[in-house]
């Protein structure tokens, strides 16, 4: 009788533990898994916050700018598309990262075009609006990058954690799945040409 209870509390006894070692891993992985939900969240308010600015950005140039019509419409466009593009953090995939990068770059490249024509307007590049404007700008695009930077460095933590032994057997019993990181943009290797 007494071997049998012995059995049978060092049986419970490796089942708790064994539990409370799948509880705490769980626990980590939904706490890694938030920071990433959380880091995306930065991300995305960042290039709200750009597209926020662009709509006073694109109005301060069109006074100055009224024939620059297919830029400014560009702009517009672009913006449209980039704010539209929802990502569910949860569910967050190469592909949909790929997309969702891929309309703000669009949005970055026609950015880049509506600065550009403001060499041909020597009065727009003295307006207090419009450098306030182009100030915001450049810190939001430095904002951005240390936001998608936040998000990669919990992406990495969270797949790491996931993917070692014996954390892979807890992430597969509930269907935890590697995270997808901001990758450089095809070309980004090669400098811009500057022409003068």
């Amino acid at each position: 009788m007494k071997k049998t209870t012995i059995i049978l509390v060092a049986v419970i006894a490796v089942i708790v533990l064994i539990g409370l070692w799948i509880g705490k891993g769980y626990n980590k992985m939904v706490t890694a898994e938030e920071q990433v939900s959380k880091d995306w969240a930065q991300v995305e308010n960042q290039y709200q916050r750009r597209a926020d600015l662009i709509p006073n950005l694109v109005a301060t140039v069109k006074g100055y700018a009224e024939h620059e019509k297919t830029t400014l419409d560009a702009v517009v466009s672009a913006r449209a598309e980039a704010t539209n593009m929802k990502v569910d953090a949860n569910n967050l995939t190469e592909e949909q990262l790929a997309e969702f990068q891929a309309k703000q770059g669009e949005l970055g490249m026609a950015l880049g075009r509506l600065l550009a024509i403001t060499e041909n307007y020597p009065d727009l590049k003295a307006n207090q609006n419009f450098l306030e404007l182009q100030s915001q700008l450049e810190g939001t695009e430095n904002r951005i990058t240390v936001a998608r930077n936040a998000f990669n460095t919990s992406a990495q933590g969270f797949n790491t954690y996931i993917r070692r032994f014996p954390n892979n057997l807890i992430a597969s019993m509930f269907s935890f799945e590697k995270k997808p990181y901001f990758q450089a943009e095809e070309g980004a290797e090669k400098a811009p040409e500057v022409v003068f």
